[in-house]
């Protein structure tokens, strides 16, 4: 957490104000929804995506932020909870960040309520204010999680994922959205600028980086939050097991495949695959391209000036990499 800290040290001022104008764009008329409302902002996380876009802010603007650049980042945060709230009906889940999530506590259709409101809010708070320019990134990024879901339910299915397509599902599904943070931060302060494209590229490469971590945790020993082998239970084509299932002989392949089909609630067999997908370098060849991600992202920062601004995105991507959980 030290270091979140200090990423967030050059936006502490605007951090703590975003948290107000994010409560406030929040609020309604309607009681329980105002409890709802209240109970996630009292839950959130780190925050890594509004301090994606005032940091790219800062880093463009010489330190300044403006009104525009608050927006983009309750627009983000709005939409972003929004799926995760559905995120968690669609998934059953009943935790989330070891809260109760909100369909645990309020029943499923309020939950999907509750999230339609949240998106709507983040498109009026851009309409209101002739955002139009920060309502297509998001609408585009929204777009492309929902695609990035359903190209994964679709693959799951069969097995058959190759690692262009994997490649394609995380961009959707994980990159695309802190994509849109970056270029949100660029375009808030400059916008009809190369560097709204730049800024999107790095967030997406951050966020490719970050997707293939989360995938090797499915692999660490450590205890992470969420427990060893869950994505061969869910049976989701992670890059580890990709690899594997490239190098390995038919009669493994076949074997594999079997075990993520139709033994992957069996501890042991579900023990094996882990095994099988080490012992074949799956989770070196998955640090090998997470590593190429990162230094592709810290390439696009080298023509900017120094700046505390500068050194805490680059701080961020190396945490990406570097996280424990």
């Amino acid at each position: 957490m030290k270091i979140v800290a200090q990423i967030k040290e050059p936006i502490n001022k605007e951090m703590e104000l975003f948290e107000e104008k994010f409560r406030d764009s929040m609020t309604s008329k309607v009681a329980l929804l105002n409890r709802i409302t209240y109970y996630i902002v009292n839950r959130k996380g780190k925050q890594m995506r509004p301090m994606f876009v005032f940091l790219t802010a800062k880093l463009l603007n010489n330190g300044a932020v403006n009104e525009r650049t608050y927006r983009g980042a309750s627009v983000i945060e709005l939409i972003h909870t929004a799926t995760l709230v559905h995120d968690d009906v669609v998934d059953e889940s009943d935790k989330r960040r070891d809260f109760f999530s909100i369909n645990a506590l309020w029943k499923n259709k309020i939950a999907v309520l509750v999230g339609d409101y949240l998106l709507s809010k983040g498109l009026l708070l851009s309409i209101d204010n002739d955002d139009f320019d920060l309502l297509k990134i998001i609408s585009v990024a929204v777009r492309e999680m929902s695609e990035g879901e359903l190209l994964q339910i679709e693959k799951a299915r069969r097995l058959d994922i190759t690692e262009d397509v994997y490649y394609d599902i995380i961009r959707k599904k994980t990159a695309t959205l802190i994509a849109a943070c970056c270029s949100l931060g660029a375009c808030a302060v400059k916008p009809n600028t190369e560097h709204v494209e730049i800024f999107r590229k790095f967030g997406e490469l951050c966020g490719m980086a970050f997707q293939i971590k989360d995938d090797l945790f499915d692999y660490g020993s450590t205890a992470i939050g969420k427990p060893t082998g869950i994505d061969i239970k869910e049976q989701k084509m992670t890059l580890p097991l990709i690899y594997a299932l490239n190098n390995c002989s038919k009669e493994e392949k076949k074997w594999v495949i079997n075990s993520v089909k139709n033994h992957n609630k069996d501890k042991k067999r579900v023990k094996e695959v882990i095994a099988f997908v080490k012992n074949k370098g799956g989770l070196e060849y998955a640090v090998t391209k997470m590593l190429a991600f990162k230094e592709e992202a810290l390439k696009l920062l080298d023509s900017y000036p120094e700046s505390e601004y500068k050194s805490a995105l680059q701080l961020m991507v190396n945490y990406v990499v570097d996280r424990k959980k």
